[in-house]
C-alpha cells in the first residue's frame, strides 16, 4: 500500500478542526526549512530555537483564531511570520544597545520624547489612511509586491520565492507599482507629508 501524503491545505484544515496530530506532521514537515531560513539570518541556534517556537506560536494562535486565510500555501506563511520574527529581533536589538554610564556618557543624553502632538498625530494618521487608499487601486500583484517590500523588509529574491515568480518579474511589477502609484497621486494631486 503506498504511502498517502496529506497536502498541507488538509493538514491545516484539520488541525483548525480539532485534529492537533496535524500540526504535529506540518511542523515535522518544514521544521529543517524553517530552521534553516531563522539560522541563516541570526547564526545562532538558540535564538533560532526561539523565534522558532514564537513562529509556530503565532501560527497556532492564529490558526486557533480562524483568522488564517489559504490565500497562498502554508510554508511561505509560516517563512513570512519567521522573517517578521528576524526583523522584530534586530529592531529592539538595534533599539537597545549595551552602552555603560560613564562621565563620557549619559543615557539621559540621548532620551528624547517622539510623541507626536495631536496635529502631527492626526496629520500621520491622514497620510497612513492615504497610501492605504493609494494602495488599493494598484492591482493585486503590484500591490503584493509593495507590501512585502516595504512594509515587511523581505528582499526580491524572498518576495519571488514566496509569490512564485522570478526575481526580475518581481522587480518589474515593483518598478509598476511605484510608476502606477506616482500616476495616481498625480492625477489626484495627493500631498503625501507628515
Amino acid at each position: 500500500m503506498a504511502n498517502f501524503v496529506l497536502p498541507d491545505a488538509v493538514l491545516v484544515k484539520n488541525y483548525i478542526g480539532g485534529d492537533e496530530s496535524a500540526l504535529s506532521t506540518l511542523i515535522q514537515r518544514h521544521q529543517s526549512k524553517i530552521f534553516g531560513f531563522i539560522y541563516s539570518k541570526v547564526n545562532d541556534r538558540d535564538l533560532s530555537d526561539d523565534i522558532f517556537q514564537d513562529t509556530f506560536i503565532k501560527v497556532i494562535k492564529t490558526l486557533k483564531s480562524h483568522s488564517y486565510n489559504e490565500e497562498g500555501k502554508f510554508l511561505p506563511w509560516v517563512m513570512r511570520i519567521a522573517h517578521n520574527l528576524v526583523v522584530d529581533h534586530y529592531r529592539k536589538a538595534k533599539k537597545m544597545p549595551y552602552q555603560r554610564e560613564t562621565e563620557e556618557y549619559s543615557v539621559f543624553n540621548y532620551m528624547t520624547d517622539n510623541v507626536l502632538n495631536i496635529e502631527g498625530q492626526m496629520i500621520s494618521e491622514q497620510v497612513a489612511s492615504d497610501l492605504t487608499k493609494l494602495l488599493d487601486e494598484l492591482p493585486e500583484d503590484q500591490k503584493e509586491v509593495l507590501v512585502m517590500r516595504m512594509y515587511q523588509d523581505l528582499s526580491f529574491k524572498e518576495i519571488a520565492e514566496l509569490t512564485g515568480v522570478s526575481i526580475n518579474t518581481a522587480l518589474g511589477r515593483m518598478r509598476y507599482a511605484l510608476l502606477n502609484l506616482r500616476k495616481i497621486i498625480e492625477k489626484n494631486q495627493i500631498i503625501l507629508t507628515n
